[in-house]
């Protein structure tokens, strides 16, 4: 007896309804109903004699079953996508789409693609700019630099370069407040936020927490937020203030005068860093070997140029 696949109208159903664990969700990113989302799970589970979800009250999770069919469902997805790229784009130059975040994007990788192109002159690269982690099981991306804890279920993922965050402002700033030569003294100053995008971003150093490191607990700091991090940087480069750099992003502004660190004793670990990630079984893709070395280069390069950001 041949063997037999599932239907395979309800596959991508029961991708995006696991992937996004909601029928709703799913059937907008599909255009159809949730009931006609709803439909085709059924199907499937009846079909394999197993139910795929756990059906509660506001909201859906896979079960076991279902987690190891969606694991092996998103992989088929992600190769079939991959090879319809391929053929789509035989008579082409082949890509190399990479994602990272706005602020990494504009203060670090950006100004040194070129380099990368250099590298890879058989691909075309592309660069997508995003604060959202991309999926990269659908074979659009081909890899990633992320900011975050390292931890990225379902791929492979090396640490780049660590960061700490402490306060930076133009020296032009710090004469007119006069020195800033005491922590408290920051009490006085303008002092600009950057705006937490990212479900995880409220464990990262705030004001707040630098101030009780600095030994002054209870202070409310207030000022402008920005939505990016990058943001916060041009405007203490203007002299509007101060800001809660990030040593990776400030690090070059550091070296050219444009931004003076004000406490270097105080600094706070963000328990995050920036980390290549990529789909597990790539390591050998020479476009993904290209990319770690090529950063590899630039990250030793940075840090002897800026005075040793971190790498471990």
């Amino acid at each position: 007896m041949p063997l037999r696949p599932p239907p395979l109208q309800t596959l991508r159903a029961f991708e995006a309804a696991g992937r996004l664990l909601s029928m709703a969700l799913a059937a907008d990113e599909l255009n159809v109903t949730p009931g006609a989302v709803s439909r085709q799970i059924q199907a499937l589970e009846q079909d394999l004699g197993t139910r795929l979800f756990r059906r509660m009250t506001r909201r859906i999770a896979l079960t076991e079953e279902g987690t190891a069919l969606h694991q092996v469902v998103c992989r088929t997805l992600a190769e079939l996508t991959r090879e319809a790229e391929r053929l789509r784009a035989r008579d082409a130059t082949p890509r190399f789409t990479l994602s990272t975040s706005v602020s990494f994007a504009s203060k670090w990788f950006a100004p040194r693609l070129h380099r990368l192109m250099a590298r890879l002159p058989d691909f075309d690269i592309r660069l997508e700019v995003s604060d959202v982690n991309v999926d990269l099981t659908d074979g659009r991306i081909d890899g990633a630099l992320r900011y975050g804890t390292g931890t990225y279920p379902g791929t492979v993922s090396e640490r780049v370069i660590e960061e700490t965050m402490s306060p930076v402002c133009s020296a032009d700033y710090r004469e007119r407040m006069g020195g800033l030569a005491e922590p408290e003294y920051l009490t006085r100053c303008t002092l600009l936020h950057e705006q937490r995008v990212l479900h995880d971003d409220t464990a990262l150093p705030n004001w707040e927490r630098w101030f009780a490191a600095a030994g002054l607990s209870g202070v409310r700091p207030r000022g402008p937020t920005l939505s990016h991090g990058s943001l916060t940087i041009e405007a203490a480069i203007r002299g509007e203030g101060v800001c809660l750099g990030r040593s990776v992003l400030v690090a070059e502004d550091i070296a050219a005068g444009r931004l003076v660190e004000l406490f270097p004793g105080i600094c706070l670990p963000t328990g995050r860093g920036y980390d290549l990630v990529h789909r597990p079984g790539e390591e050998g893709d020479i476009r993904i070997v290209t990319l770690r070395d090529w950063l590899e280069e630039e990250v030793t390069a940075f840090r002897a140029s800026t005075g040793g950001v971190q790498k471990h």
